[in-house]
């Protein structure tokens, strides 16, 4: 049983090219300084703000990421991914440690608007590069390398940020904007510079064609991108509302908190190279998302059960919204890029992007804004339903064809 085990995850290892390797070591120093966003809410109301104030600081960073989004996936198609990334990581990390130095909630704000654009400007690159580094047959997998990665990293930044921020809140700052700026210096070291020429070379044999010039006039993608904004408001909660729930009604502390939010990453990255090996070719990746999206439901509704012991909740709570995130957002990526073409990539992946930004400004006001009106018990069913309609929608899309 040894023995096939360790089969199983080698063969989900298989395959990959040197680069998305390469690209994996970036993204894990990246992340592993990544703990800010998790604890902005913390942080605002550390600092005397209400609830409702920290929900519109996270907002603000999704507004700034709308527009990140979409301007990355445009420069990375003018200028090319290798140059967008290593300008997004460096500039974002210096714009990390000027939001630490920050007191005035609208300095506060205004930080935090321009520190988001310019990072979030990363992730249409970033899903740009994973695409022409691997192949039409081990795209999914190399883009759950590259989660894999962000995640194990995330589960670190997350554990050390509980640590920090029961020191002091500042230092998060300072740990994400130098790890921001290392990977940004590890990405030009150990990854071979990609000229845009090449950037734009033909497509692998098997890839599809464009099936429009621009993804505003692709019906089928925008369909997708609504629904995708459905589960990424739901799966938002994650960071904003969800760690509040945990401090005011489960009674925990930072510590615990960052260990609950690390279990997230650090499930992923043991598990889902081998989930999505043993699932890529078995169902469409529109059903995938079917199921990831009832998970999603199911993982809020935990939140309701009056069990005694928080911390099992919490625990419950991550392991399936962990799996979730598992079964649907790694073939969301597959499902968009296969859509592309060399020419356009960076802006499918940018208004793809732009859903999860958009998603954290709607999930972040009005969860916050729900959770203070009408309690939290209301907002997970709200949450949950919402989650439905997306499990509803992915469905739809895959049987109209």
């Amino acid at each position: 049983m040894i023995t096939s085990a360790i089969q199983l995850y080698k063969n989900a290892y298989e395959g990959l090219s040197k680069s998305i390797w390469l690209l994996s070591v970036v993204m894990l120093i990246n992340r592993s300084g990544t703990m800010v966003l998790a604890f902005m809410t913390l942080y605002c109301t550390y600092l005397g703000y209400s609830i409702r104030h920290a929900g519109w600081v996270v907002a603000i960073y999704g507004m700034g990421s709308i527009v990140g989004a979409l301007l990355g996936g445009r420069i990375s198609d003018r200028f090319g991914f290798y140059y967008t990334q290593v300008a997004a990581l460096f500039f974002g990390g210096i714009l990390f440690i000027l939001l630490g130095q920050m007191n005035s909630y609208v300095s506060i704000c205004i930080c935090t608007f321009f520190l988001s654009m310019v990072n979030e400007s990363f992730r249409p690159a970033n899903a740009t590069a994973i695409a022409h580094y691997s192949t039409p047959q081990n795209r999914t997998q190399s883009y759950s390398l590259i989660r894999l990665a962000i995640n194990l990293g995330w589960g670190i930044g997350s554990a050390l940020g509980g640590f920090l921020a029961s020191i002091n809140y500042h230092l998060l700052f300072w740990v994400d904007g130098i790890t921001n700026i290392a990977a940004a210096f590890m990405l030009i070291m150990i990854l071979p510079r990609v000229p845009l020429n090449q950037q734009r070379t033909v497509s692998a044999p098997g890839s599809k064609p464009p099936i429009r010039t621009t993804p505003y006039q692709d019906k089928v993608f925008l369909y997708f991108w609504l629904f995708t904004l459905f589960f990424s408001i739901c799966f938002f909660q994650l960071f904003t509302t969800v760690p509040l729930f945990f401090k005011e009604n489960l009674l925990m502390d930072e510590f615990w908190i960052g260990v609950i939010m690390a279990a997230n990453g650090i499930f992923i990255a043991l598990f889902e190279m081998v989930i999505v090996y043993k699932l890529e070719g078995r169902w469409p990746y529109l059903r995938l998302m079917f199921y990831g999206a009832l998970l999603m439901a199911a993982s809020f509704i935990i939140l309701n059960i009056p069990f005694q012991n928080g911390l099992m909740v919490a625990f419950l709570f991550i392991l399936v919204i962990t799996l979730a995130e598992i079964i649907a957002m790694p073939f969301m990526n597959s499902y968009y890029i296969s859509r592309t073409s060399d020419l356009n990539r960076g802006q499918y992946a940018g208004l793809y992007t732009m859903a999860w930004s958009a998603a954290q400004v709607i999930g972040s006001s009005t969860g916050a804004i729900l959770a203070y009106r009408f309690g939290f018990i209301n907002l997970w069913w709200m949450v949950a339903c919402l989650s439905v309609t997306a499990a509803i929608g992915y469905l739809w899309l895959q049987r109209k064809g």
